[in-house]
């Protein structure tokens, strides 16, 4: 099982270092549905995974200059105030109906990435925009409460907010989400403990560990790749994560220990 979750973790890293986020969603399924863990646990294990995994891979893309520290350093606190506000609010909704209502926001952003990334066909870096400081704030709150409300990094909205709404480009967007899931990973995990939720401590560092070095290994690799192609992937992976979810929760119930 710690060999699986091993593998596992090492895709989940690649996957987050390359395209910027997905890492929650995909390690929360793992420790829910591979490694048996129930909803609350699992989903508190997969804000230390992605937090750590997003650290590792936003240190790894800073030293190169893509990230755009103006908008990473507006958008994370009001991030961060969301997801302690959307991690309280969220303990109060049943894990399937946080599935039924997670599915739709997941759909909308792999929509979203998926015509972005049809759009821009070339990998034109036209640096760091400059947006209103009003529109960073605002997009900051209501993506942290997101993250937090679902258990999640965000990084699957933040990019897809940066690309579109602010019109950085891909990679300067995964660059600058990674920093952003680092830190209102670690604000909403401390909401999941203040509210009363545990973790198994060797099965999340198992996850973890590996997650971390696939990360590192996904920003080297992400940098040879065209834009297009890895905003695309990343639209999929989002989509395919969804309409799983949606499936069980109509076929078996929703997730278990939901």
């Amino acid at each position: 099982m710690l060999v699986t979750a091993a593998a596992l973790g090492f895709v989940i890293g690649l996957v987050v270092g390359s395209v910027g986020g997905g890492g929650a969603i995909l390690a929360l399924p793992v420790l829910v549905y591979v490694l048996g863990e129930p909803v609350g646990p699992a989903a508190t294990g997969s804000l230390i995974v992605v937090a750590m995994a997003a650290a590792v891979g936003a240190g790894s893309l800073a030293r190169s200059g893509q990230v755009c520290w103006q908008i990473a350093l507006a958008f994370a606190p009001p991030a961060a105030a969301g997801a302690l506000l959307g991690t309280l609010s969220g303990k109060a909704v049943s894990a399937a109906l946080l599935v039924l209502l997670f599915v739709p926001v997941m759909l909308a952003a792999s929509f979203a990435t998926w015509q972005r990334a049809a759009a821009r066909a070339r990998d034109d870096d036209c640096g760091c925009p400059q947006p209103a400081l009003a529109r960073v704030l605002v997009a900051g709150l209501a993506v942290g409460a997101l993250t937090g409300f679902f258990g999640v990094g965000g990084g699957f909205i933040i990019v897809p907010v940066l690309t579109l709404w602010f019109d950085v480009g891909f990679r300067r967007a995964v660059a600058t989400s990674l920093v952003i899931i680092t830190l209102t990973g670690v604000v909403a995990l401390a909401g999941h403990l203040l509210a009363g939720s545990h973790i198994d401590a060797g099965t999340t560092a198992a996850l973890a560990l590996p997650t971390a070095l696939g990360a590192f290994l996904g920003t080297r690799v992400a940098g040879r790749l065209p834009q297009a192609l890895l905003g695309r992937a990343f639209a999929l992976i989002v989509c395919a994560v969804a309409l799983f979810l949606l499936a069980d929760v109509i076929l078996l119930g929703g997730p278990p220990g939901g």
